[in-house]
């Protein structure tokens, strides 16, 4: 037993260091990129300088439906415009979580952050930031009917909801006495938890707060009052990109001069702002029906990545399990070892990995990372329901097929795997059912499967409970369709027999 753990341990410690190998290659290059300081003249080489950016966070970035597609706009978005324009070059953005958006630009997924984000000594050892480009106040959401909260002091030893990775979480968690900290990803759940009375109180950033209130039937805005000066909004670069940063030094300096983020960016931005079905005068149901095309584009997606997750899997783990199986101990513990680590990790832990550890190293699109994250993961599970399904046929089927002159790939190929496919059917129908669930985290990583529309639809709409429901009620519909189809394909298959 004690060898077997060693042999896994050396496997596990090979791959790692063929890993860290290629990661420290990287690194060097970028290092030595970052010397010669060639930031600014690759990003005109290439044409197009990519922003990531979190957008459910109004007025700076937020999603609106036009014409059926989901726009991100904002004043953070046109500030990016404006220094993407002086630059000579188009403005890309790329949408995802906020505590992944320093992630990205580490890794090289995107070439700048402009997200309200603000400078601390923490942040400021892994990227580059701008001098500020606005400096905002400080916010706390509460339900109208609550006068109790008068300002961060009423707080203490209360409920707060907090941005995860924000500026407004380290405020609470350093001036709020014995603060329980909720700390989520979207701002619109945060509000979902103040208006379901989960939390107290959330802490945004002031123009947000009033973008919220003044859309959000049931919840006002106040002064938070955190003794701290206002938050200074910066843009962030890679660690080195000197050049970026005085480049859009310089776009920030006139922006400034002019005032021109708070006398035109965020004026403009509060006008274009999604509105709720009350003010719209419509119902709830006719809001979202307005939002129909995303809901069906989040489905076509969500089927997309889980039918290719599930042919990659199943051929993965296809031949896992046939090395597992093996005589040989080298294949044997490869399988071993993969099926184990994959099988001990989490699914989104996998998928950040490929998106951002692999990103490194290739730059691998976020669908592809989705789809390469969801198989991985797949091929492990499911060659663990293939090796039980074979190791379940009766031994005297394969000594039979060896007596009538058949090979061990014959035997295997001919006698042991179509009765085993016919005994692991229900098992790997079930895997296809959890892999249409699970892949829902791809999200994360800015997928636009149905999590990731309906959190577009959420920001858009300031209603969280309705879209969440008609996405449960699409997730059924998916799940239980296909588990009545392999319901009748078993009984097709027993009924053959």
């Amino acid at each position: 037993m004690k060898g077997k753990v060693v042999k896994l341990l050396m496997v596990f410690i090979m791959t790692f260091s063929i890993f860290t190998g290629f990661m420290n290659k990287n690194t060097y290059t970028q290092v030595n990129a970052s010397a010669s300081d060639s930031y600014l003249s690759n990003i005109k080489k290439k044409g197009t300088i990519v922003m990531g950016t979190a957008p459910d966070y109004p007025p700076y970035e937020f999603t609106k439906n036009e014409g059926g597609q989901a726009k991100i706009l904002g004043a953070d978005i046109e500030l990016a415009k404006q220094i993407a324009k002086n630059m000579g070059v188009k403005l890309k953005i790329k949408s995802m979580s906020f505590d992944s958006l320093l992630v990205a630009l580490q890794t090289g997924k995107v070439d700048m952050v402009i997200a309200g984000l603000t400078k601390t000594p923490e942040r400021a050892k892994s990227v580059d930031f701008t001098i500020p480009y606005y400096n905002g106040g400080q916010s706390l959401l509460v339900n109208s009917n609550d006068n109790s909260i008068k300002s961060y002091k009423d707080l203490n030893n209360q409920s707060v909801g907090v941005q995860t990775g924000s500026t407004q979480y380290n405020l609470v968690k350093q001036q709020v006495k014995n603060a329980s900290l909720k700390g989520m990803e979207s701002v619109n759940d945060l509000v979902l938890a103040l208006k379901t009375n989960k939390v107290k109180a959330v802490a945004v950033e002031s123009a947000t707060g009033e973008a919220y209130a003044s859309n959000t039937p049931g919840i006002k805005a106040i002064d938070a009052k955190f003794n701290t000066a206002k938050a200074q909004n910066v843009v962030a670069f890679h660690k080195g990109a000197t050049s970026l940063v005085n480049a859009a030094n310089k776009t920030i300096k006139a922006a400034n001069a002019s005032q021109e983020f708070e006398k035109k960016f965020i004026p403009e931005a509060s006008k274009q702002m999604g509105t709720s079905a009350k003010k719209q005068k419509i119902s709830v149901w006719q809001q979202m029906y307005n939002y129909k095309d995303y809901f069906i584009k989040g489905t076509e997606y969500t089927i997309l990545i889980s039918i290719i997750g599930t042919i990659l899997g199943l051929l993965l783990g296809i031949l896992l399990a046939l090395m597992r199986l093996s005589k040989n101990k080298l294949f044997h513990a490869i399988a071993v070892a993969y099926i184990e680590f994959i099988r001990g990790t989490p699914l989104m832990v996998q998928i950040m990995f490929v998106y951002f550890g692999l990103g490194t190293i290739v730059n691998v699109p976020a669908l592809t990372s989705g789809i390469i994250a969801v198989f991985i993961n797949s091929g492990a599970y499911v060659a663990e329901i293939i090796r039980s399904g074979i190791e379940s046929i009766d031994d005297g089927q394969s000594e039979a097929a060896r007596s009538l002159g058949f090979s061990s790939h014959q035997t295997m190929q001919i006698v042991v795997l179509p009765q085993a496919i016919k005994n692991i059917l229900p098992a790997l129908g079930n895997e296809f059912v959890s892999l249409i669930k699970e892949s829902s985290i791809v999200s994360i990583i800015g997928v636009t499967d149905l999590i990731y529309q309906l959190r577009i639809v959420q920001a858009d709409t300031y209603q969280g409970v309705v879209p969440i429901f008609i996405v449960m009620v699409i997730y059924f519909i998916l799940t239980f369709g296909i588990s009545r189809l392999l319901g009748l394909l078993e009984g097709r298959l027993k009924h053959e027999e």
